[in-house]
Parts: structure tokens; C-alpha cells; sequence
């Protein structure tokens, strides 16, 4: 069992279509695992149970409100642990919200687990490749076409993510 924390945006259905549009087109290993989402917990170590972290997570998140984003912007990243680019979609409103939502979930217990190596970056994935121009050409078409979407993010999500599954497992409301 390889667990995880995800926030799946409450979007608009047309950029929900939007982003999926994208994602089939050129996110293909990750486009029939997961719905569009935000990371904020990365996988964990097989010890963790999942009555733990979601103890954890509930404890880490109760001050924590639902909050609004809006993206106006993808980026190229390069993956710090493998030979892919990726295609993001960054927020530019709700960025702060998301940073530190990540930041009080591996405030405590979570602590030994944050990758301080890797910088974070509160993102919707579009797309993934070895091609690096593939995934700038995902972002340069989405910047070019001046899109805003906008959304919520009210709950958090404990996932298992294993045999190419992704399942949630327990459901935390952000009060």
C-alpha cells in the first residue's frame, strides 16, 4: 500500500472536459490512474497506516478553511527523480493557500518524510514526457490561448495509489 494525500479540485465541468482534453492528449500514464488533483502529500513509506494519516492529516488540517484558486498559467518542470518533463498548470491565485496547506501537513509527524531537496510546486499535471520541447510545446499552447479556471479546494483525500490504482481510501473536510 503506498499512500498519499490529494486535493481534488471542485472545477467548472468545462474545465474539468478542458483539462482532461489535455491530460488524454498528453499525460497518458497518469490520465486513467487519477483525476485532475493537487499533490500535497507524496507517497509514504509502506509503514503508514491509514488511521494514522488520517489522524494526522485531520489534526494538521482543522484550522485550514476551504479556499478558492484560479490558474492563468502552465509550466515546464523537470522531474527531480526521473528522465520526465511535465506540463503544469500553476495557480496564480490560492498558491499560498496550497503551499501552506502542504507545508502544515508535514509539520509534525509527516516531517521525516518531506523531500526538502525537491522544491514544491501546487500544481495540476497536463502532461509528462521524455521529450522536454513535447511538454514545452502543452505549455506555450496553453499560455498562448490566455485561459483563467478557477475552483475550490474543500477536502482533502487519503489515497492508496497501487497495481496502477489510485483509491481513496478516507475523505478530510477543510473547515
Amino acid at each position: 500500500m503506498t499512500l498519499l494525500v490529494l486535493a481534488y479540485p471542485e472545477l467548472a465541468n468545462d474545465d474539468y472536459k478542458g483539462i482532461q482534453e489535455l491530460r488524454r492528449d498528453h499525460d497518458e500514464l497518469h490520465y486513467h490512474l487519477v483525476e485532475p488533483h493537487f499533490t500535497l502529500v507524496f507517497p509514504l513509506p509502506e509503514a503508514w497506516q491509514v488511521d494514522d494519516l488520517t489522524a494526522e492529516v485531520t489534526k494538521q488540517a482543522r484550522s485550514v478553511q476551504p479556499f478558492e484558486f484560479t490558474i492563468r498559467c502552465a509550466t515546464l518542470n523537470k522531474n527531480a527523480f526521473n528522465d520526465l518533463y511535465h506540463a503544469f498548470l500553476v495557480p496564480d491565485e490560492g498558491y499560498s493557500h496550497i503551499v501552506k496547506l502542504h507545508n502544515a501537513l508535514y509539520g509534525d509527524k509527516l516531517f521525516p518524510q518531506w523531500a526538502l531537496q525537491v522544491d514544491f510546486i501546487p500544481h495540476i499535471r497536463i502532461g509528462s514526457s521524455t521529450d522536454p520541447l513535447g511538454c514545452l510545446q502543452v505549455v506555450e499552447n496553453w499560455n498562448r490561448l490566455n485561459l483563467e479556471l478557477s475552483g475550490t479546494v474543500s477536502t482533502l483525500d487519503i489515497v492508496n495509489h497501487e497495481n496502477e490504482t489510485v483509491q481513496t481510501l478516507k475523505r478530510v473536510s477543510l473547515y
